[in-house]
């Protein structure tokens, strides 16, 4: 069951450019209407003319040409336009109410905690004045958008902007940035991938896809997902609609002809809902519309009963698509964004190669293509994939890995030569392509770098790949500490490149065997005192010095067995020089911390 949910947001270009210009966040409708049922606050300003506690002042709109009027009352300004009262400034109020240090905060759908419902104030009368973005097309300036207060006034858009300016005075005329209102989108599109759902799309200039099947569930349920997002851009600044569906046509129709700020559609009443609605909810271009209107057609529903073939002959065969999609007739995709594109090139060949020199060459070209790509996004390759599409239809897979990130096309040639007798033409290759699933950014590097200089180190990665390319991936590492108390785990593999860190401060053997190897005929006093005498892979050994013991606990977290056993470690020294690093299990005391049993584990030196 698909479930796909269509975000809309009708005051998006203008909301954008006011979030931008007050970058802090706008008063809570709550806090607002209590600031404006306040009484006006006398600061006691000292002698002034101006009558403390309210009222007019030189200058203001009650003062015409010196003549002193009574202060207007309540009622006359209620009765004004909201673009047309006056501010607090100039009905004398110096200072405004401070927000309540401890104001109920909203729950994480958008609701407030407080039983009494806040009066709706919209950003008309939060702003005071109306507002329209104008565009350029051909010869005359038109509108692309206006604010609520603004289509409240007669305010359209597609109207001309002479037009507005005429019949509203002191209307605010701002440049429209589609491309901003599009990058807003795309981020929060990609927002909505890493926090809400994995398929996410732009739908359109104003509002967003996604695909929410098998996931509101994890935010309890469609009304509630719905509540938090609302509540999410509400904070930011943003007026918004959504509506869920079982089809992308469907939930977009709804969001922005339903009349609700959320609605829920069950699964099969596509249809039904849709019906009602306007036929500009199909997303019909402007010629079906004018047509549509021609022969009176002005509801979905009226589209229901007609005949597919005149129906496709009046209003176009996209007409009957859309409605189609929109019922779940007719399967529409939704192309997501994707956080991380990874770069690629791609080579189609006019006719099949198969030769080791063909092959090298379409190699060779690719790298010359995938570099430039690299360049411009900042990024060097980790890894790179080449791709060999065969004419009987196979695909073959090879890949190559750096140990450090570059972009250096000779050595990238060169780890491709390497592998170059995996490949299997067969009847031959039709195209070659080149990604890379692992990369890295990779700045420029500064001059004195490519200088030769006895005192620079050498670069090993290039060694280090060619190496691991005739090896093997896992021939080459390095050994670095990890966190244990037990030897043989407090050792890991780690790449060739990487700086061993964090080596214990006590005295370890050169080598450690993998596994401890049982020693026979110990002769040794208990219980701190190391062996006299023992026998290792056949060979006795005397005992002529000796230091220790370190004891070693087990890591009860572990297993259950560890719970009380002990090693002591000792280092001794043999007869002839060799010295090694002994254990005893047990602490020679209590029973359940070992058998007594003696060990080697590794050998210094």
């Amino acid at each position: 069951m698909n479930r796909v949910a269509s975000l809309f947001l009708p005051q998006l270009p203008i909301e954008r450019l006011r979030a931008e210009e007050r970058p802090f966040r706008p008063p809570e409708p709550a806090q607002q209407a209590a600031a404006a049922l306040a009484p006006p606050i006398d600061d006691n300003p000292g002698a002034c003319s101006v009558p403390r506690g309210g009222g007019w002042r030189p200058g203001a709109r009650w003062a015409r040409d010196g003549a002193i009027v009574a202060k207007p009352s309540q009622a006359d300004i209620d009765r004004l336009p909201a673009h047309q009262r006056p501010t607090m400034r100039e009905m004398g109020r110096r200072s405004e109410a401070a927000d309540p240090p401890f104001r109920t905060l909203p729950g994480d759908d958008g609701r407030s905690s407080s039983s009494k419902a806040p009066p709706t104030l919209t950003w008309a009368n939060l702003w005071g004045t109306p507002t329209i973005l104008i565009e350029r097309s051909g010869q005359k300036e038109v509108v692309t958008a206006a604010c609520l207060q603004a289509l409240e006034l007669g305010l359209n858009p597609d109207m001309a902007a002479a037009h507005a300016r005429a019949l509203v005075a002191g209307l605010e005329v701002l440049d429209a940035q589609p491309e901003a209102d599009r990058m807003w989108l795309d981020r929060l599109a990609l927002h909505a991938v890493r926090k809400w759902t994995p398929t996410a799309a732009v739908s359109g200039p104003d509002g967003l896809w996604f695909d929410l099947t098998g996931t509101t569930h994890l935010f309890g349920g469609e009304e509630r997902f719905c509540r938090r997002l609302l509540g999410f851009l509400k904070r930011l600044g943003f007026s918004a609609t959504i509506a869920i569906a079982g089809t992308p046509g469907a939930a977009h129709a709804l969001a922005r002809h339903g009349g609700a700020p959320i609605i829920l559609l069950p699964p099969g009443h596509e249809a039904e809902m849709l019906g009602p609605l306007p036929l500009a909810a199909l997303r019909l271009t402007p010629g079906a519309l004018t047509a549509a209107a021609r022969f009176g057609l002005e509801r979905i529903s009226d589209l229901y009963q007609m005949p597919r073939g005149p129906l496709a002959r009046r209003l176009g065969l996209a007409t009957v698509e859309r409605l189609d999609q929109a019922r779940g007739m007719v399967a529409e995709p939704i192309i997501p964004v994707i956080p991380f594109e990874k770069p690629g090139v791609t080579r189609r060949l006019l006719e099949p190669i198969g030769t080791p020199e063909s092959i090298t060459q379409v190699i060779s070209d690719l790298v010359d293509d995938l570099v430039p790509v690299l360049r411009l996004r900042g990024l060097g390759a980790r890894k790179v994939a080449l791709w060999l599409d065969r004419v009987d239809g196979e695909v073959q897979h090879i890949g190559i890995g750096a140990s450090r990130a570059t972009r250096d096309a000779k050595h990238l040639k060169r780890m491709f030569a390497l592998r170059l007798a995996e490949i299997e033409p067969a009847l031959g290759i039709e195209a070659m392509h080149l990604e890379v699933p692992h990369s890295e950014p990779l700045g420029a590097s500064t001059v004195a770098a490519l200088l030769e200089d006895g005192a620079q180190r050498p670069d090993l990665a290039p060694l280090i790949d060619q190496l691991i390319g005739r090896s093997g991936p896992t021939a080459l590492f390095r050994l670095a500490s990890h966190e244990s108390d037990v030897p043989e785990r407090a050792i890991k593999r780690v790449g060739p490149l990487v700086e061993p860190q964090g080596w214990p401060a006590w005295k370890r053997p050169t080598r450690l065997l993998a596994r401890p190897e049982p020693l026979r005929n110990v002769v040794a006093l208990l219980p701190d005192h190391p062996p006299r005498r023992f026998t290792w892979r056949r060979q006795d050994y005397r005992v002529i010095a000796g230091d220790g013991p370190e004891r070693i606990h087990g890591e009860w977290w572990r297993r259950p067995g560890e719970l009380w056993a002990v090693r002591d470690y000792f280092r001794v020294e043999a007869e002839g020089g060799a010295r090694f690093w002994v254990f005893r299990r047990g602490d020679g005391v209590d029973g359940p911390t070992g058998d007594l049993s003696w060990y080697m584990h590794g050998v210094f030196g």
